[in-house]
């Protein structure tokens, strides 16, 4: 399977927020794939970001992550219930990352409907909110800071082009799709950074 590479990683966390977008991401569990399309994303950068979790180069148990080289999973856990996945950008030792807010599902959907909703019926409403959140993403491909540090070049995590490269079956881009910029969700503690236009999504042109 063709994964994206160390260096795709390496670039300026703004730009990967923004190239992420369509990519697919693949989580090996078991014998089975889940995988989905990537659509929503933001960006955090330690060196000038108050809404980083290692804002000026701050060096904790919990940030540590983000310092490792590109292509590293930072998975931190929100309000003791929610684990969020990071994608370690830019340099060793550059504490940046993205955050993955949302996924449209490509493969596995029936193991991660069962992750999120147990055996309740996967409802239009349920469907329409699988996942869309960075909560959401990580208890339906079942991701926990036991996964904290994996190797995003590695055959249990991984992200690829399209989903060929994964061994999926193809499907169509979506037409007339677009690229939505605006401020990051629940940062309001951050001062300027709030406002900061980091968060990406795609979008479908009216």
């Amino acid at each position: 399977m063709a994964r994206l590479s160390r260096e795709f990683y390496a670039q300026d966390t703004l730009e990967a927020a923004r190239a992420l977008l369509g990519k697919v991401l693949v989580r090996r569990l078991g014998d089975e794939l889940l995988a989905g399309r990537i659509v929503e994303t933001e960006a955090y950068v330690g060196r000038c970001d108050k809404a980083c979790h290692a804002y000026g180069y701050r060096r904790t148990a919990r940030t540590e992550t983000l310092f490792s080289q590109p292509g590293t999973a930072y998975i931190y856990l929100i309000y003791g219930m929610y684990h969020c996945l990071n994608f370690v950008t830019e340099p060793e030792g550059e504490p940046a990352a993205v955050l993955l807010r949302g996924l449209e599902p490509l493969a596995g959907t029936e193991t991660m409907a069962r992750l999120r909703y147990g055996d309740k019926p996967l409802t239009a409403y349920r469907r329409k909110n699988f996942l869309n959140g960075p909560g959401k993403v990580c208890r339906a491909l079942a991701l926990t800071r036991a996964e904290n540090g994996l190797d995003l070049t590695g055959d249990t995590l991984f992200l690829c082009d399209g989903p060929e490269d994964a061994g999926l079956t193809p499907f169509p881009v979506p037409a007339g799709e677009t690229v939505a910029a605006g401020p990051r969700i629940g940062v309001d503690y951050a001062e300027e950074a709030r406002d900061f236009p980091w968060r990406f999504r795609l979008v479908k042109e009216e």
